[in-house]
């Protein structure tokens, strides 16, 4: 079977597309979609990519919203540290044995979850 290889762009409205996007480049360090042709998109590092279907009443994706985005990180207390710098409200940090978590929403409030997996 043929099956795809990974996520290649992230989509979705916003009531103010340039500032949001500029939010996500200021705060999480994630370019900007390139607007001419030869320009150079974010780039992840390789790594998991959880995909996974919630039910409609899940708290873990804000109220009225319909998605939340998980991004990896390699120290997440520096993130947290940062972003709340920032002045970002951002949850306690979440240790598991998958992995330490942190949870935000953007300033439209979409759900961001912070993960930083295990290390193997």
């Amino acid at each position: 079977m043929e099956k795809v290889r990974g996520i290649g762009g992230f989509f979705f409205r916003a009531e103010g597309p340039k500032e949001l996007g500029q939010w996500y480049k200021d705060h999480l360090g994630i370019d900007l979609a390139p607007q001419y042709s030869g320009g150079t998109p974010w780039h992840q590092d390789a790594g998991y990519t959880v995909f996974d279907p919630f039910t409609q009443d899940d708290p873990m994706i804000p109220a009225g919203k319909t998605w939340m985005i998980n991004f990896r990180v390699d120290d997440l207390p520096k993130m947290v540290d940062q972003l709340r710098g920032a002045g970002i409200e951002v949850a306690d940090i979440e240790d598991y044995p998958h992995g330490k978590f942190a949870t935000l929403t953007d300033p439209e409030g979409n759900g961001i979850q912070l993960w930083q997996p295990p290390i193997t």
